[in-house]
């Protein structure tokens, strides 16, 4: 080995020359990150833009840069950097969705929450029938080649919402209850979709009958509550160990890191055991949101905020920028140039069935919910139902992640059936981002102008400060008093609150009385157990509050 290294002095001063394909990755990756701060200087400029946003931008971007390498060379070749759904999955969706469980209004979002869960998973199963009925139907005659197990699977696929276009076209304080319904159904339709998605991977679907069904659902359920109780103690976990230890005595950067590790390592568990790291991710952030922020220092708070937005807001951009550009892509476009009546016709009838299947829940669930509600203002209008329908029809890099899970092999496409569902995913996903995505944003302010979306404020929550000391978490809680007033429950002076006594209070109020016996029990057992604002004790160099609250007072 010493003969060798004195024959190579670049070797002994640690200098390797780059091989030919190092230098081509170092290139793409230099180009690509060049596009990301392209898409944020030039996204910033158009922020007031009534059209636009850094989704728009970054696909369109995406597609010039297509066109540019195309021309560069001469049609072989339109992007940088191959697809892989590994990347997109386990780097890229993570902080994405953790990000928005740990900046959601807690509060707006649980009150909601039963609407939420109906529009994601019960909403999802039936645009997924229709989408897949209708794709047996329709695609079935036009001589495609593709198995019924392919058919189901484009119902999952195209079941699949970007929630992240719908947080770019949704403001949380004009519209709280529309930006609450759309976004919360739009990370419970994505793991819904995704669960859809594996569990007809796992069934042989050939012959359909009611104990595949039966198992579906089992599945299903089996998936859902495991993924969702693994996120809740994984965010558990994390606000006990840094309460226990308080990490921030000697070094903030521990605090973050372990913070950052662990809402990872809350993703990667639910991959490793088959669950849906999506909802396992989207309540660790809700769980660490609550307790786990509160436990450590002020410089800790600063920091995670500010990091676990610009990583989600990096991991946006690329995804968007990425889906431009591949939609160029020639290798795929190449198996269907000879039929391009049939590929616009599938492109066609996949959009149809999105369109159809999204209104066939919106309206007769929101007529459900409605039903449940008392308070007028509380219940969801027809001109909000057209605006939740809308905005949740934009299809983005989940359904593109799912379709490359199903019709390619490492981001290659070899059959003709396989590429031109590929070529229709993304003809779709771009006509509904660029196409709806535009419309969207006027259309929110034409059916509900601003002061009519402030009015119809359902939670009592003030707006959230945009400081450095206070998160986008709407941690504001309503006191007894705000959670039974009009009841019948409330003496003079707020005080002498009563109980919920009667079954008809529970049903016509049942998220106000959920929430009230959830904080006698979070204040009586959780917080003092896992930390949380006003339950963290006093120690020099220890996590602190602006005010401290002993347990018993802990109510506002």
């Amino acid at each position: 080995m010493m003969d060798s290294m004195s024959l190579d002095p670049k070797a002994m001063l640690g200098i390797n020359t780059l091989g030919t394909s190092d230098h081509a990755s170092v290139v793409s990756i230099t180009l690509f990150v060049t596009l990301l701060c392209a898409c944020i200087v030039i996204g910033h400029l158009l922020e007031e833009n009534r059209w636009m946003n850094e989704s728009i931008t970054a696909l369109i971007i995406g597609l010039a840069t297509g066109v540019v390498i195309l021309l560069i060379s001469s049609g072989t070749n339109s992007h940088l950097l191959v697809f892989n759904e590994d990347l997109f999955f386990i780097y890229l969706l993570p902080p994405i969705i953790f990000n928005a469980g740990f900046q959601v209004k807690k509060k707006q979002f649980f009150r909601n929450f039963m609407t939420i869960v109906m529009f994601g998973v019960l909403g999802t199963l039936i645009s997924f029938i229709i989408i897949s009925l209708g794709a047996i139907a329709i695609l079935g005659k036009m001589d495609i080649g593709l198995a019924i197990g392919d058919y189901i699977a484009i119902g999952a696929i195209f079941a699949a919402t970007d929630s992240v276009c719908t947080l770019q076209v949704l403001n949380q304080d004009e519209t709280p209850l529309l930006y609450s319904l759309v976004f919360g159904e739009g990370v419970v339709n994505d793991a819904t979709s995704v669960v859809l998605f594996n569990a007809v991977q796992n069934f042989d679907l050939s012959n359909i009958n009611t104990s595949i069904v039966l198992q579906l659902i089992g599945t299903f359920l089996y998936l859902f509550i495991s993924s969702t109780a693994l996120g809740v103690g994984t965010g558990l976990l994390s606000a006990y160990i840094i309460k226990k230890l308080y990490f921030g005595r000697h070094s903030t950067d521990r605090e973050v890191a372990i913070m950052m590790l662990m809402a990872y390592l809350s993703y990667m568990l639910a991959e490793l055991t088959n669950l849906s790291g999506i909802l396992t991710v989207f309540f660790c952030g809700i769980v660490m949101s609550h307790y786990t922020w509160h436990n450590v220092t002020e410089n800790s708070r600063i920091t995670t905020k500010h990091t676990f937005a610009a990583l989600s807001f990096v991991a946006e951009i690329f995804i968007f920028l990425y889906v431009g550009m591949d939609a160029l892509d020639i290798e795929k476009w190449r198996f269907v140039s000879d039929r391009p009546k049939t590929s616009i016709s599938v492109s066609a009838a996949l959009l149809g069935l999105v369109l159809v299947g999204r209104a066939a829940f919106v309206f007769p669930l929101s007529f459900l919910s409605n039903l449940t509600k008392k308070i007028p203002h509380e219940k969801i209008s027809f001109k909000e139902q057209i605006t939740i329908w809308w905005s949740g029809l934009m299809r983005g890099a989940v359904s593109m992640a799912l379709a490359y899970n199903q019709f390619t092999r490492s981001g290659h496409t070899t059959e003709r059936g396989n590429a031109m569902m590929i070529t229709s995913t993304i003809t779709v996903v771009l006509f509904s981002t660029v196409v709806f995505g535009l419309i969207t944003k006027p259309l929110v302010r034409f059916l509900l102008p601003s002061s009519e979306g402030l009015s119809r404020m359902v939670s009592a929550d003030p707006l959230t400060p945009n400081s450095f000391t206070v998160p986008l978490l709407g941690e504001c809680q309503d006191s007894v008093a705000e959670l039974f007033s009009g009841n019948g429950q409330v003496s003079e002076g707020g005080q002498g609150i009563a109980r919920p006594s009667s079954l008809r209070m529970l049903l016509t109020r049942p998220t106000r009385t959920v929430h009230y016996y959830w904080r006698k029990f979070d204040d009586a057992f959780m917080r003092p157990v896992f930390g949380g604002r006003g339950f963290v004790p006093y120690i020099p160099g220890s996590p602190t509050e602006q005010s401290m609250h002993l347990p018993g007072e802990a109510k506002n």
